[in-house]
């Protein structure tokens, strides 16, 4: 199997599908201080009604108990307001300074802070906490309103804060422009066609702190694949792209941490671009 590097090199002196793309998950903030999702001590695991994310992440949920579901969305604001990047996402911000629009990121993250580290070729394809959208689905997209501050877990929403997450339009709830557990992909607020065509075209696909236990990730993954890119599985342990990836002769598994990792992938940008 060739190296990485020689890999990064093959991909970098190619004309035509030769794009470097970065997917990531809430592994690369974790050394943030915002927890994974369904680990032991995940976010949906303290403070929620139900422990279980498919339960209480929901619309169907949120449509039952809109200020609940606000009360607890306005306490990770919080949380996620007080993180600051980490090393990882420094280290792919700067990689993409060195790359330029060879580069690209797709996130599941909705934290910001590869955006904090300095980012622009960012796909969130699950959202961000930085916008609100209408709960009946009228079509524009909005900033969070100004007055919506982060919260501590019991704290309760007030009037003023209850008027603003009406829509102007027709008065129904605003809600997180997240995408919820029993959703879709899109490409209104998930970017899903536009990810994928950036995953035709990717010649190198790394993959880090992430599972894949949603389904575009694996389909970035697969259709990387299709079009003849290379797959790095930079994961601290197997998970769902693993069987994807078990028969590829077109894959590299790194089973270390990324805060590790990244740094010597710049290293062998590096050498390439300087």
């Amino acid at each position: 199997m060739l190296s990485l590097q020689k890999i990064i090199e093959e991909v970098c002196s190619k004309k035509h599908r030769n794009g470097i793309t970065f997917l990531t998950g809430a592994g690369i903030s974790s050394d943030s201080g915002i927890p994974t999702y369904r680990g032991t001590d995940g976010i949906w695991v303290k403070g929620t009604k139900y422990h279980k994310p498919e339960e209480f992440g929901t619309k169907q949920y949120f449509d039952a108990h809109q200020e609940e579901v606000w009360q607890y969305s306005l306490f990770r604001k919080k949380m996620i307001e007080e993180a600051m990047p980490n090393s990882s996402h420094e280290t792919i911000a700067r990689i993409e300074n060195l790359l330029g629009d060879k580069f690209h990121l797709i996130t599941q993250n909705i934290d910001n802070l590869h955006r904090r580290a300095g980012n622009q070729r960012i796909f969130e394809i699950h959202g961000n906490y930085r916008e609100v959208k209408c709960s009946a689905d009228c079509k524009e997209i909005l900033p969070i309103p100004s007055i919506l501050k982060g919260k501590e877990l019991k704290e309760d929403l007030t009037l003023d804060e209850i008027e603003a997450l009406k829509c102007s339009s027709c008065g129904n709830w605003l809600r997180p422009n997240v995408l919820w557990f029993d959703e879709y992909y899109d490409e209104r607020t998930n970017k899903k066609f536009s990810a994928l065509k950036v995953a035709k075209n990717t010649g190198l696909l790394f993959i880090a702190g992430t599972s894949g236990a949603t389904s575009l990730p694996q389909e970035i993954a697969r259709t990387t694949i299709k079009y003849g890119g290379y797959v790095v599985d930079l994961n601290i342990e197997d998970n769902h792209f693993t069987e994807l990836l078990k028969n590829n002769k077109r894959k590299l598994i790194i089973r270390r941490p990324s805060r590790e990792v990244l740094p010597e992938i710049e290293q062998m940008f590096s050498k390439v671009f300087r």
